[in-house]
């Protein structure tokens, strides 16, 4: 199977979770990227089940509503039963990094109002430890140079994302040369740097559910 055939499995198997987990007339957490996008797709001939949903991005809010989908602002929601997201790399504890397409700071707040975070991903993205792929970090303009001091200080290698603004006007850091063998503690040490909105370490708030594309089908990982 193609990477994009592994893609669209697990966005199926994540649209029939939500359909048994989520009581009927939810709203439901969407996260950004392309992963994301498949499952927005898979979405869409169940959306008179649910009220609608929350956009991790403007990309997916744009993404949800040409499927005729209402999108809710999250200051609107009181529970969020199911969040489902991709991510760049995730780990046998269900620990992530997410970011690559530079939603994380909202797909991070999305997840917070989740009860139940799924994580619908490829098998390339399975990893030992976390790391090969830049941790991405959303700062402050102002703040650049000195958040980038002290993440070299923490043994990276951070680079300025070229011409890319978050949603939040922010700029993207991605942090090269890391092996995170603590994930939970290098996310709140990097969150402790005076100038980061936050980082693309998902491991405080990790995944529940991990549905992960292979050639033998897709397996759920608790």
């Amino acid at each position: 199977m193609t990477q994009d055939e592994l893609k669209q499995a697990v966005a199926q198997a994540a649209a029939d979770y939500v359909a048994k987990h989520a009581p009927a007339g939810s709203i439901i957490g969407v996260g950004t990227g392309s992963t994301a996008n498949f499952f927005i797709d898979a979405l869409a001939p169940l959306k008179t089940q649910y009220r609608g949903a929350v956009a991790s991005s403007e990309a997916t809010k744009k993404r949800l509503e040409g499927h005729g989908i209402t999108v809710f602002d999250l200051n609107e929601v009181e529970h969020i039963p199911v969040y489902v997201d991709g991510a760049d790399e995730i780990d046998a504890g269900l620990n992530m990094i997410k970011g690559g397409g530079g939603a994380l700071t909202r797909e991070k707040i999305v997840a917070a109002v989740a009860t139940t975070f799924v994580c619908i991903a490829d098998g390339s993205k399975l990893v030992d430890t976390m790391g090969k792929f830049p941790l991405p970090v959303e700062v402050i303009p102002m703040a650049r140079a000195h958040v980038a001091r002290e993440l070299v200080k923490l043994g990276g290698r951070p680079q300025e994302r070229a011409g890319f603004i978050t949603d939040n006007g922010n700029l993207i850091l991605d942090v090269h040369g890391l092996s995170i063998t603590d994930p939970k503690g290098l996310e709140a040490q990097i969150n402790q740097i005076t100038g980061v909105l936050t980082n693309g370490l998902f491991a405080v708030r990790p995944a529940n559910v991990l549905l992960l594309g292979t050639s033998e089908g897709v397996k759920t990982i608790l």
